[in-house]
């Protein structure tokens, strides 16, 4: 049998706490969704008068982070460049925002971010993913 890190409720909190905080230095209104290994949703926030789109959108962020093991701005620039595939893959969505989250080079979860333009999502995972110290 082997071992392998998981993804806590208080990692959750700690990540959509550092993505918060960076969103509101800069005055944006965001809905910070954190999935588990298997996409399952472990913690969603959404600012009050965030769009309501924005929830569905985060989640879907975050579970094609954690499907796919990669960012989900690699989709949208794969798209961007011409490379459509990607568009068919299942539970892409090709939008920056979604961020695996890793521990030893593991994937124990993902991020998403949704609410403002995708770079500025992104912005925020960034931020986020730095307050698990590890990725």
């Amino acid at each position: 049998m082997t071992t392998k890190p998981v993804l806590t409720l208080e990692d959750a909190k700690r990540v959509a706490a550092a993505a918060e905080a960076e969103a509101q230095r800069n005055g944006w209104k965001v809905t910070v969704a954190v999935v588990d290994d298997g996409g399952h949703l472990l913690y969603l926030q959404r600012a009050h008068d965030t769009k309501f789109g924005s929830v569905e959108t985060a989640m879907m962020k975050a579970r094609a982070s954690a499907a796919l093991q990669y960012e989900t701005k690699d989709s949208e620039q794969a798209v961007l460049s011409g490379r459509l595939i990607h568009l068919a893959l299942p539970g892409v969505i090709p939008a920056e925002g979604g961020v695996p989250l890793k521990r030893d080079g593991i994937v124990i979860g993902a991020l998403g971010i949704s609410g403002v333009r995708a770079v500025q999502d992104g912005q925020v995972a960034a931020a986020g993913v730095a307050a698990l110290g590890v990725n």
